[in-house]
């Protein structure tokens, strides 16, 4: 039995992993004023619970797999820089094995939903995977010959600091014009609130009655009434998104290409379009190399489920 933990800013989950499926998910809070040690004890505390909560005797767990925000050293199971919590070099795995005498296994958050949704979700029929969250930025996860690709010291598949303007609008990266400046969801609400600063009759103004109103909804509410903004913002939307797309197959040419996030629930209105940008784009086109793009399909617990698939195959 595998436990596997999702660490948040706010939060933290935790499920056991038992014949490729999840059991009595439990969560504790996250602080970001607390110290690495007491973030790690909680974590500790969170996997017993876990166990506990499953019927499960916390012996019987063979080791636990952590996705966690953050530069990670994997091979280390180190947190080499996470801004949010401010932590530099926490030694997260052996922090948590002093509390649990279990081996403990850490990988980046996003890489871990990636491998999460390549062997239990949208991803589980393809060798070859390319997992974009969409949220207040663009996380990323490459899956090659089934296997997660982390780069040299854990430090690569960072899809959302690639570069498609050139000088372009100032990412909090210190970069200028990344992927995720303009395919992420506070894009999306960007493009929104744009479109409703130049055109007070759309109907964008009927699902969000301010521009502080506004969140990744409200331009597919105003589009399924027809609302020419709305089609122009999300249109501005999908190239952009497009465009990342296009660079990550042609580089990397998956079978698969999974959408997660808030947004990707819309489905075929996001899908649809997107699927007619990129095809035409591609230096090698589908016909001869076949590719699917699809939603995501474990929504929260894509973390859960690769942070334990994570630590099943480091063991």
């Amino acid at each position: 039995m595998i436990i596997g933990v999702d660490l948040g800013g706010m939060s933290a989950k935790a499920a056991c992993f038992s014949g490729g499926a999840l059991t009595d998910r439990v969560r504790a809070e996250t602080n970001a004023a607390a110290p690495p040690e007491q973030t790690a004890h909680i974590m500790a505390q969170l996997c017993v619970a876990a166990a506990d909560a499953a019927g499960r005797d916390f012996g019987e767990v063979e080791a636990i797999g952590v996705g966690s925000p953050g530069v990670i050293d994997s091979q280390n199971g180190i947190v080499v820089n996470w801004t949010n919590f401010h932590w530099e070099n926490v030694p997260l795995a052996a922090l948590i094995a002093e509390e649990t005498g279990k081996r403990v296994f850490v990988t980046n958050d996003a890489n871990a939903a990636a491998l999460g949704e390549a062997k239990y979700g949208a991803g589980k029929g393809y060798r070859n995977s390319v997992f974009l969250t969409l949220g207040t930025g663009v996380g990323g996860g490459i899956i090659l010959d089934g296997k997660l690709f982390e780069g040299g010291k854990s430090a690569g598949a960072e899809l959302g600091h690639t570069v498609i303007v050139q000088d372009g609008e100032m990412c909090t990266c210190g970069r200028k014009g990344c992927f995720e400046r303009y395919a992420s969801a506070t894009a999306l609400m960007r493009y929104t609130c744009a479109e409703m600063k130049k055109n007070r009759q759309s109907l964008l103004w009927k699902y969000a009655a301010s521009p502080e109103k506004v969140d990744g909804k409200t331009v597919f509410s105003a589009l399924s009434e027809g609302d020419e903004g709305a089609r122009r913002v999300l249109d501005t939307f999908v190239a952009a998104l497009g465009e990342g797309v296009v660079n990550f197959v042609n580089i990397f040419r998956p079978q698969a290409v999974l959408l997660g996030g808030g947004i990707s629930r819309e489905g075929d209105t996001l899908l649809a379009p997107l699927r007619a940008y990129v095809m035409p784009r591609l230096y090698v086109s589908a016909e001869y190399a076949p590719l699917e793009i699809l939603c995501a399909t474990l929504g929260n617990d894509a973390g859960l489920y690769g942070a334990a698939e994570y630590a099943s195959q480091k063991i």
